[in-house]
């Protein structure tokens, strides 16, 4: 069961999170939950590897606002870090990127 003391250990700005809920603690968990059912991550990693780079962004810029909104920090900044290099048009191996943003969410998901 997700806990306030899970997502803290995990290294989530819980009191962050908390203040954008109104310290609602069951909603700001609600939300979280919301963000682990999201499948956009392994679309934002098809739409990257097909080379839909216009996509990707959209689609990265998009997990960053949940995920920063959410005070998920482990998980959002490598996704913070793929939104700018696709806001730059930067085309490079995001691979270590995406394994780390994976990682993270897994571990979120396994609170």
């Amino acid at each position: 069961m997700l806990t306030i003391e899970k997502l803290k250990e995990y290294g989530a700005d819980v009191d962050e999170g908390l203040a954008r809920c109104m310290n609602m603690q069951d909603f700001y968990i609600g939300l979280v939950g919301k963000a682990l059912a999201d499948n956009r991550l392994p679309l934002l990693e098809k739409q990257i590897g097909d080379g839909e780079l216009d996509k990707a962004f959209e689609t990265a810029h998009a997990l960053k606002g949940m995920y920063a909104n959410l005070s998920l920090s482990p998980l959002m900044k490598p996704v913070a870090e793929i939104t700018e290099l696709l806001r730059s048009g930067t085309v490079t191996d995001y691979s270590t990127l995406l394994s780390e943003a994976k990682m993270q969410f897994d571990k979120l998901c396994n609170l």
